[in-house]
């Protein structure tokens, strides 16, 4: 088997059991992996976990949080992995974090990674080794593109997640004295494609990811815009909270307005939902989420759906006049313009009776 050495000519680069490459595939792996991870590979799973001082059982349930693989006794572990489990393990010691914590913090920072890393290899590989020299391979281009962009996108990593934490960190200080965000209450809105399935069968693939991408960034920036957070995207459908029903209601409109200005994306819908929800992992649940989700699948196109606990948040509040609706203008401070729809069971959670969001002084147009 021919020797093949690391491009900067720092010796043989090994497969994961110790012994030399010979697929030139392979090799490019190996090389990307030992340019991404700084350190060679030196430990089986056992190993690992005994310079960690770590049992290996709690080892293996790191590891499988972390959403890796069971590798059995290959030699493919590092000392930036043997660190790595030794931290883990001293939050757990130190009395810092429970081992349920532990392993919670491994799979939620796992799964949010493994999605970035993903898209980002995914879209760089994509996008700048298209104008490859002839003769040139896409895995020649690979290794010095990834030696350029790692330590920028490190930092940039970095960057954005402590502006994360620290504006988390602000809202739960903040919560602490403010009784309504302390019982975990918060606006949910689910805002969902109209027709999506029957346009992604006439559309070719590169389109309809084209589709996708658009309406996610334009919601995100929308929402993150207007002081909401982005939950989590579901291809055709954005699910988002705010602790401020004005707020919420606010970008929901903002939503439906923006998008029926732009081309070539269907119309679309929102249902909102105010009380209690549960938050695990970045997620949110519970039946304010459910009913929220409902209301949405009951929506018409280019119209938002509250429930009755919205709807009294934002009269409360004085962002919204109340119905029905008046022919004499409303005038005040109100923002917004509730109208009492027809009650009708949903799946699940008995009779409710939605509530049109518009914005004051402007009738809906129901489709």
């Amino acid at each position: 088997m021919r020797q093949v050495r690391h491009p900067h000519g720092d010796g043989p680069v090994v497969d994961a059991d110790g012994g030399q490459a010979g697929d030139d595939g392979q090799t490019v792996a190996l090389d990307l992996e030992r340019l991404i991870l700084d350190a060679p590979r030196r430990y089986t799973p056992y190993q690992a976990a005994r310079a960690a001082d770590v049992p290996m059982e709690l080892a293996t349930r790191f590891w499988r949080a972390m959403g890796f693989p069971d590798i059995g006794q290959s030699r493919a572990l590092t000392d930036g992995d043997v660190i790595a489990l030794r931290r883990l393990a001293g939050l757990v010691e130190s009395g810092l974090l429970s081992e349920s914590m532990a392993i919670q913090v491994a799979r939620s920072t796992g799964q949010t990674t493994a999605r970035l890393a993903g898209w980002q290899m995914d879209t760089f590989l994509e996008n700048l080794t298209q104008a490859v020299e002839p003769g040139l391979t896409r895995a020649e281009v690979a290794y010095p593109l990834v030696e350029l962009l790692l330590p920028e996108l490190e930092q940039f990593l970095v960057y954005v997640w402590r502006r994360q934490l620290a504006a988390v960190t602000g809202r739960v200080v903040q919560a602490a004295e403010d009784t309504e965000i302390t019982s975990g209450r918060l606006a949910v809105g689910f805002a969902d494609l109209v027709g999506f399935t029957r346009l992604s069968r006439r559309l070719e693939e590169e389109e309809l990811g084209e589709l996708v991408e658009s309406f996610e960034n334009t919601c995100s920036d929308l929402i993150a815009g207007h002081g909401g957070r982005v939950v989590k995207t579901l291809g055709d459908e954005i699910l988002f909270v705010s602790e401020d029903p004005a707020t919420a209601a606010e970008i929901a409109l903002s939503l439906i307005e923006t998008l029926a200005d732009a081309e070539n994306i269907p119309a679309l819908r929102v249902g909102m939902a105010f009380g209690t929800v549960t938050s695990r992992m970045g997620d949110v649940f519970g039946t304010t989420v459910n009913l929220a989700s409902r209301l949405t699948s009951i929506a018409p196109k280019d119209a938002v759906l509250l429930d009755g606990e919205f709807a009294t948040a934002l009269e409360n509040s004085g962002a919204a006049a109340p119905s029905p609706l008046e022919e004499e203008p409303v005038t005040g401070p109100h923002r917004f313009h509730l109208q009492p729809m027809w009650r009708r069971p949903v799946r699940g959670l008995g009779l409710v009776e939605p509530w049109l969001l518009t914005r004051l002084g402007r009738l809906p147009q129901l489709g």
